[in-house]
């Protein structure tokens, strides 16, 4: 009996720690009694294209996924269609969420996912002169993601990046880099 425990034990040690918190549904990732302002100088045909995530702020929708793109397309009205592409370590496509967002002020977008009931609002934190690296997050606190056009952000962006996020109370002990 002895034995089986010490087993147990040992095989408990051995378990590989799991790669990236899942987080919860209603987990929260930035003080909200700070203010949060959305980038004033968003466009939406400057946006639309494909985005690498580059990190995130653990949502279960994402968990383990690597490889995350974006990809914006302008609509006819003036929204944007939405496809996000999640990966599997070794490349495959795990799975990808179609919708549109609408802007709803400067830097504000109304995300609608086809297969969500409920939109959820996505703010444009900051965005580069160039369109090249972006902050989104969400009033609520609920997530938050770096993005950049490229697959590697220069260290000077993900440094602007990391203080936007830090300057909209988001924690920045709790973000998660993602492979590419």
């Amino acid at each position: 009996m002895k034995r089986l425990i010490l087993l147990v034990l040992l095989a408990a040690c051995a378990k590989p720690q799991p790669e990236e918190p899942v987080g919860g549904p209603l987990e929260v990732y930035r003080d909200r009694s700070v203010p949060i302002g959305s980038a004033l100088n968003f466009d939406a045909d400057r946006y639309a294209g494909t985005w690498y995530e580059v990190a995130r702020y653990p949502v279960p929708f994402e968990a383990g996924c690597v490889g995350v793109t974006a990809e914006y397309s302008p609509l006819p009205d003036g929204g944007l269609s939405v496809k996000n592409t999640c990966r599997n370590p070794g490349g495959s496509v795990r799975s990808i969420i179609e919708g549109r967002a609408d802007v709803t002020g400067p830097g504000r977008l109304k995300v609608r996912f086809d297969s969500i009931p409920f939109p959820a609002d996505y703010w444009v934190l900051w965005i580069d002169e160039g369109y090249r690296t972006a902050v989104v997050g969400a009033p609520n606190g609920r997530s938050g993601w770096i993005l950049n056009r490229e697959p590697n952000i220069p260290a000077d962006r993900l440094k602007a990046a990391r203080e936007v996020l830090e300057f909209n109370g988001y924690d920045l002990g709790r973000l998660v880099e993602v492979s590419q």
